[in-house]
């Protein structure tokens, strides 16, 4: 079992859990995700780190509740445990591997929309206590649906704020503030992009006209979080990549997002989800990778 030591709501319907879970603390990278289950019957849900603590042996995952399994561990309070606390699991983002003089000369952006603020959160951690600088642009509806934003402060260079309705910081689109930024001057080598699939389509279309490296991560696609149920196969490069044993990070530019936004809508209810997990297995589509293991 793997108490939870600290729950906090962070908006309407998003909740913010600390979890002991020690040896996953110990290992976890900035861009993996663990897999979590309330209780025997329970079903997987895997949810990106939002942060570690290998000192205290805590990690901390941010969930929203949208289905019935992500209610049933919202539902859940500190002193309660969940069954299953399984990762760290996927590739950690490229630059944790990049050489610390190469990264050193590096300028990034990263981009981050509603809950998708939070993965973000641990990237720029990382690349802050490396003494690497990065801006943030977090967008959201409106200001009460703005989660992290203190958290970035304090790691990030520079810290901006979009939202549709503009009732804080830039009112519009990420991409219209992205946008605005570059035409005022500013450089970046890489952009990093996290949030709803529509607005990493929209990031990668912006960023691709000015030839400006783009990274996304594809975990809303995960649904049991091993490549097995195939669920998560998205094309990129024109290939079949599965987003949970090859991501959950790949190249914005050759994703084929209208692809994952169709398979993504596929899974939005329970009842949805396991039907098409059922007619991925019975066409064959299951992730060889994973058989293999």
């Amino acid at each position: 079992m793997y108490p939870i030591l600290e729950k906090r709501s962070l908006a309407e319907g998003i909740w913010l859990m600390k979890i002991l879970a020690p040896r996953v603390a110990h290992a976890a990278l900035p861009g993996q995700f663990v897999i979590v289950r309330t209780d025997e019957h329970g079903e997987r849900i895997p949810l990106t780190v939002s942060d570690y603590d290998r000192e205290q042996g805590s990690v901390t995952i941010v969930t929203q509740a949208i289905g019935a399994s992500t209610r049933k561990i919202c539902a859940l309070e500190a002193g309660d445990a969940l069954a299953d606390f399984a990762g760290p699991l996927g590739h950690p983002s490229e630059f944790v591997k990049m050489d610390p003089e190469e990264l050193h000369n590096r300028r990034y952006l990263f981009i981050a929309g509603g809950v998708g603020t939070a993965p973000v959160y641990p990237q720029v951690k990382w690349l802050h206590e490396q003494g690497v600088k990065a801006d943030v642009i977090i967008g959201a509806k409106n200001r009460n649906m703005l989660i992290y934003t203190d958290e970035m402060r304090a790691v990030a260079d520079n810290l901006y704020i979009a939202t549709d309705d503009g009732s804080e910081g830039f009112k519009g689109l990420v991409t219209q503030l992205l946008e605005q930024l570059i035409a005022e001057g500013k450089h970046y080598d890489e952009v990093v992009a996290i949030g709803p699939m529509i607005m990493m389509k929209f990031v990668a279309l912006t960023t691709k006209k000015y030839a400006l490296k783009t990274t996304v991560s594809l975990n809303a696609l995960m649904v049991d979080g091993t490549g097995m149920c195939g669920a998560c196969r998205v094309t990129v490069g024109g290939k079949t990549r599965f987003t949970c044993v090859e991501g959950p990070e790949f190249d914005a530019h050759e994703v084929d997002f209208d692809e994952a936004m169709r398979r993504q809508g596929m899974y939005r209810s329970q009842e949805q989800r396991a039907a098409a997990i059922e007619a991925e297995r019975a066409a064959g589509h299951v992730c060889k990778i994973g058989l293999d293991k």
